[in-house]
């Protein structure tokens, strides 16, 4: 298949092989990178903002990550309790509006979330959806049906150029991004820095070079980063110790290949610690201390793989 590279993805590769060679040898610019962590709502269930935000200094993230319903219930709650309260409350504990899950409203219907970007986060806070559609294409049938689908975001991605963020597609099982041949490229097809690959191991074949290649091919397009494994699944109620191999650390994924990888291109974006819990909606385990004990356990492995 003819590569059809776009003039931002030529610069970007062009960078980063500038890059690999001025620090081939030397891995002082690699070990100089660190990850910039964002905390998931979600991990602690429905409980309020007023308890998770205390502890994303603890995990040795910056910034939140809001997810609504049926996963956590933070997302509402800022409708709830009205933008200039969480506003208070983000600043009362020195946390960031990272990101906002946004797989509810979907990847054609994010207007509120861009007003709540534009009113508690930044040009850097990442919302992350997913591209509905076939992953079994291929070939040329596979790069029209993205170049459809980033036609019909066009509105989406002029108002995240506008200061409404960055969009981030998540590739997902059951949807367009699906297979490692899609993630390519819909990151050479991409053309704005406000709209990415939310890179998703958790949704991928578990083989940690592969992952790494993944993350070197999206290069400048890679916007978020799920530590998140596949372990025994999330789809079926389980053990709790065998729902938990999700996290990094804990199943059999070695992260070590893709960490590198995101050092030597100085990945820019949020890595967030994730799983699912079966239901949904519930913590992943009963206390808070012992949700942030257990991302701090995984963060403390990714930090021993650089």
């Amino acid at each position: 298949m003819k590569h059809a590279f776009t003039r931002r993805h030529w610069i970007g590769t062009t960078a980063a092989a500038c890059a690999a060679a001025a620090t081939a040898g030397d891995t002082s610019a690699a070990a100089a990178w660190s990850p910039s962590y964002l905390l998931s709502s979600a991990l602690y269930g429905n409980a309020p903002l007023a308890d998770i935000l205390p502890e994303v200094a603890k995990t040795g993230a910056a910034s939140i990550d809001l997810w609504p319903r049926p996963h956590g219930g933070q997302r509402e709650e800022v409708d709830t309790l009205g933008v200039d309260t969480v506003a208070d409350l983000l600043k009362k504990h020195r946390v960031r509006l990272g990101g906002i899950a946004c797989y509810r409203p979907g990847a054609f219907k994010l207007a509120s979330e861009f007003d709540i970007v534009r009113r508690l986060g930044d040009a850097n806070t990442v919302l992350v959806t997913m591209a509905p559609g076939d992953g079994t294409l291929t070939g040329q049938s596979l790069d029209e049906a993205i170049r459809r689908f980033l036609g019909r975001l066009e509105g989406s991605i002029g108002e995240a150029e506008r200061g409404g963020g960055v969009i981030a597609i998540e590739n997902h099982a059951n949807s367009l991004l699906r297979s490692p041949a899609s993630i390519r490229r819909f990151a050479a097809l991409v053309e704005s820095e406000h709209i990415g690959l939310a890179l998703a191991p958790h949704h991928l074949p578990q083989e940690a070079n592969l992952l790494a290649d993944l993350a070197g091919d999206a290069g400048p397009s890679l916007r978020f980063v799920y530590a998140q494994q596949h372990g025994k699944g999330s789809s079926q109620q389980l053990p709790k110790d065998d729902e938990l191999l999700q996290l990094p650390g804990r199943g059999p994924l070695d992260f070590g290949p893709l960490m590198k990888q995101l050092a030597h291109q100085h990945y820019t974006g949020p890595v967030e610690i994730f799983m699912h819990p079966v239901p949904r909606g519930v913590p992943i385990l009963p206390t808070i201390a012992e949700i942030t004990a257990a991302v701090n356990q995984s963060r403390k492995y990714l930090d021993s793989l650089l």
